[in-house]
């Protein structure tokens, strides 16, 4: 009896009829009101039963589905929550796409650290799951992008107390599982033919067990009771080996399929039919794909056995292919012939929707995290595209699933797809040489070209292995490509566990309340008095004794959220002590001093007034930059990353192209705007759901609170959730100077500004180099920019003609104007001379004595010992070999290509000897 057995014995199973049985097939326990059952009817245990044959008494479109759900539901006591972005890192720093509606609520809300939206809910979750990337458009059934309708539920145990911010129980499994039922039968399904099959889930430190809700072999629900966790000591063992024990919190986690519950309610071949028929329609026609009766007979029996095609199943998709080519009676390579162009244009349909959700909800392509998985999904887009032929622009492809999702930025959405598209083709072209190199060096030691090979190919140049198989094809290697190849690469990009590290907090400040931060009430205030809770002696990280000083309040800033730390000093009436870092740990503010004001004193603390203000200059002035970079550039553009400081401050963020000088003077010019329109700078701390609700998840640009309440910060039309210091009104920040744009990673540009005094001080450092080099031509300023042009296009001329001298005079040595010893190599005149001047004499000189048909060998004492070597075209002499016999005389070395290369040493003195020997050197390589 397995240890979660008891688990899944509901009264609601005893009282509706159902048994428990073991699929003959697969081995799996399973829950069935069918007494002559013996599979549990998930393929590949059972083909699907609903193709042509819908299951439910209606045929559904998408937005259909999703409503009757959705209304069901509310029908029941389930308030309906509005869905997140697919881009989970924009409320949660622990990963980085929503794969399951679930998302939405960790880590806070399930860990019962705040309340839930609505208790029950019920949602339709638009996801992304990357690792089912290989499987779209072979299975019939997986799609990359999904939306999980669910009805979900946050109880706590009755023995807990008030300690988690929700109480008491809702509903358990037993509702859970007849709310199942209940929607099924609304649907108008056979109750008979549904089953449930016990799968114990686990993942992120949790785990409980579930159930696989199957109807006519398609898996339309899954059924999670997330209620144990991860002990050492625990009763329960999951089947990832470890230990579980019940936790104080149960969570109902559902999950419904919309996309499959269409398909089953329309029965088309797959679920692509169903989810996008216009889309693939296109497509088809586009790529010239026209069918005959018997191949769409054939296309359309296999559709009802594409479950074996399941890459985290099959052994290999060559055997799965095999297997399906075999009950149908036909060839397999006839069947693949037919099977994989349909697979393409499938897996293009899932992929430009993926892409529309990515792009739409503001996910910018790039090397590094959700950037870097929409670069990927676009890549492998555009090789599909092209492999199949279909002749149609990805952008236009991907509005039309925009335009579907009611996205409002497709402008944008299509120009960073014709940027990304046009980055790729460039990165092809230098990714190419390095394959055959590759596949050079691979097919001289008789190996294939290893996966890990291929992922970093993919990584660095979007190479792709089936790219990778055609160019190593023409060099006689092989590849080693796996069937899953993109989730591999994937992987190594997504983010890591579902919940959050448990809070570690130094053992001094254990028994210590958290600090009352006094800024908060006022930020323009920079006096205060305190008491010293305690005082903590150390040693920096220079070995200098340091105090870390424990206030009861603060007036003093911890450094946080890129802001740097307030200084100061703390004052009693016998010492005063320099403040010179604070920060906090786990809400105790330490302040580190370079005395000890002693433990229990009285305190009177002072800020740095003039570092405090342009600190909050610099804070709200980022803000004003966001947004008015927002503004010109797009709302799809999100802070990466901040710095303030006194003198001047930095904001990344997040474009697909580079900011020109146009949009920096525009960015700035709104900036200011905001300035001189003196608007309040206001704060507030609402309930976190709330916040969410009217602002959405921008709130979060620079990193994401916990809480119940976060603190909001309006800056004119910008909102955003931070805990820095600011200004009253945006005229306190004086003005704002942008002083540069750069792209510091790609789809990250960085743009870095003064405010109030210290954009003065860099308008004024500024103007005094131009006028410094206004001085130095003897010009007004105005006129520097025209006379360094000038002065830039005269240097110019001079340094061409300067070259043309050298030619020349090149020229007049090769052609007897300098002396040289000529002699006879290989059939063919070679010439030995010394130039005493810089490299660019010696290659000059060799490159006219080459040109002349002649050898070269050039040598310079200038600076060392140095040689050229030239060889004309079709003379069989190795110049790199010459070169390296030459420069290994004087004490050095040297090589390049047969036909022209240099080196030298350090020892001058032996230059005249090296080139006596030059004629024997020539003959005896010539010879070799």
């Amino acid at each position: 009896m397995s240890e979660l057995e008891a688990e899944y014995r509901l009264d609601y199973f005893e009282e509706e009829g159902f048994r428990r049985a073991e699929c003959s097939e697969c081995g799996a326990h399973f829950w069935t009101r069918d007494a002559e059952r013996s599979t549990c009817g998930e393929p590949p245990c059972e083909d699907y039963q609903f193709i042509d044959n819908p299951a439910f008494d209606e045929e559904y479109e998408l937005g259909e589905m999703r409503e009757a759900f959705l209304s069901f539901f509310e029908e029941h006591g389930h308030e309906r929550v509005d869905p997140y972005p697919v881009a989970a890192n924009r409320w949660r720093d622990d990963v980085l796409l929503t794969q399951a509606s679930i998302y939405d609520f960790q880590p806070l809300v399930t860990s019962g650290q705040t309340p839930p939206p609505a208790n029950p809910l019920c949602i339709s979750q638009p996801c992304i799951r990357m690792q089912d990337i290989d499987n779209v458009g072979k299975t019939g059934r997986h799609t990359m992008a999904f939306e999980m309708m669910s009805h979900t539920v946050f109880n706590a145990r009755e023995d807990v107390g008030d300690e988690y911010a929700y109480e008491g129980e809702v509903y358990w499994k037993d509702q859970t599982v007849e709310y199942c039922d209940l929607f099924l039968d609304s649907m108008g399904a056979d109750l008979e033919d549904v089953t449930y099959i016990e799968d114990p889930w686990y993942g992120g430190g949790n785990a409980g067990p579930a159930f696989e809700v199957i109807y006519k072999g398609a898996e339309v629900a899954t059924l999670v009771f997330m209620s144990m966790e991860e002990d050492p000591d625990g009763e329960y063992e999951m089947g990832d080996g470890k230990l579980y024990s019940p936790m104080d919190t149960y969570i109902v986690d559902t999950g419904y399929g919309l996309e499959r519950w269409t398909w089953v309610s329309q029965g088309t071949p797959t679920v692509y039919e169903a989810i996008y028929p216009e889309t693939i329609e296109f497509l088809k026609e586009n790529a010239g794909i026209e069918l005959t009766a018997e191949e769409e007979d054939t296309l359309h029996h296999a559709a009802k056995l594409a479950g074996h095609m399941d890459i985290d199943e099959a052994e290999d998709m060559e055997s799965a292919r095999d297997t399906i080519a075999e009950k149908l009676d036909v060839d397999v390579e006839e069947l693949t012939a037919l099977m994989e162009p349909l697979e393409d244009i499938y897996a293009i349909a899932d992929h430009v929707r993926t892409l529309a959700y990515m792009f739409g909800d503001g996910i910018v392509p790039s090397n590094v995290g959700t950037g870097y998985l929409a670069r990927m999904v676009l890549r492998r887009t555009k090789r599909l595209v092209d492999s199949v032929g279909v002749d149609a622009p990805i952008d236009e492809l991907v509005d039309m699933q925009a335009e579907r999702l009611g996205y409002e930025n497709r402008d944008t959405i299509r120009q960073i797809v014709r940027s990304e598209v046009s980055k790729y083709e460039e990165t092809l072209e230098r990714g190419g040489r390095r394959v055959r190199q590759l596949a050079k060096e691979y097919a001289s030691e008789g190996e294939p070209i290893p996966t890990s090979e291929l992922v970093e190919l993919y990584d660095s140049h979007g190479i792709q292995p089936d790219m990778v198989e055609a160019i190593a094809d023409e060099e006689g290697a092989t590849v080693d490509a796996p069937d899953d190849f993109y989730s591999l690469v994937a992987s190594r990009h997504e983010g890591g566990s579902a919940f959050e590290e448990e809070d570690s907090r130094d053992d001094r400040l254990v028994d210590l309340p958290e600090t009352e931060q006094l800024y908060y009430d006022d930020q323009e205030r920079v006096e205060f008095e305190a008491v010293v809770l305690d005082v903590f002696e150390r040693e920096d990280e220079e070995g200098e004794t340091v105090y870390d000083v424990v206030l009861d309040q603060t007036m003093f800033y911890p450094e946080g959220g890129g802001q740097p730390a307030d200084r100061g000093t703390l004052s009693t009436d016998d010492v005063t002590v320099q403040v010179t870092d604070v920060q906090s740990e786990s809400g105790v503010i330490l302040h580190r001093t370079d005395e000890s004001p002693g433990k229990g004193e009285f305190v009177r603390g002072q800020v740095d007034v003039g570092r405090r203000r342009r600190l909050m200059q610099h804070h709200t002035a980022t803000h004003v930059v966001v947004h008015a970079a927002r503004k010109v550039l797009g709302d799809h553009v999100r802070q990466a990353g901040a710095q303030k400081g006194t003198d001047s401050s930095r904001i990344d963020v997040r474009h697909f192209e580079r900011i020109d000088r146009e949009e920096v003077k525009e960015i700035e010019r709104l900036a200011n705007r905001i300035v001189t329109d003196n608007t309040p700078v206001e704060q507030e701390w609402p309930h976190r759901h709330e916040a969410e609700a009217e602002h959405g998840f921008d709130l979060y640009q620079g990193g994401i609170p916990a809480g119940e309440n976060i603190r909001l910060i309006h800056v004119a039309e910008d909102v955003q959730a931070c805990a820095g210091t600011h200004v009253s009104r945006t005229g306190d920040i004086g003005t704002i100077k942008i002083l540069n744009a750069e792209r510091i990673q790609d789809g990250v540009e960085r743009l870095t500004f003064a405010a109030g005094e210290a954009a003065i001080e860099q308008i004024e450092e500024t103007e005094d180099y131009l006028l410094e080099a206004a001085a130095t031509f003897d010009v007004s300023p105005r006129e520097v920019p025209e006379t360094a042009a000038r002065f830039f296009d005269e240097w110019k001329a001079r340094g061409k003609r300067v070259e043309e001298l050298k030619e020349e005079l090149a020229e007049a040595r090769a052609s007897g104007g300098a002396q040289g010893e000529e002699f006879d190599v290989a059939g063919v005149t070679a010439v030995v001379q010394r130039v005493d001047g810089d490299m660019d004499d010696l290659q000059a000189t060799a490159n006219a004595i080459q040109a002349d048909g002649k050898i070269a060998v050039v040598g310079s004492g200038k600076d060392g010992a140095q040689f050229v070597v030239a060889v004309p075209d079709g003379v069989d002499v190795n110049a790199g070999q010459v070169v390296g016999r030459l420069a290994g005389m004087v004490g050095g070395g040297g090589g390049g290509p047969a036909d022209f290369a240099q080196g030298g040493g350090p020892e001058s003195e032996r230059l005249d000897e090296a080139l006596e020997d030059a004629p024997d050197v020539l003959r005896e390589v010539a010879e070799s």
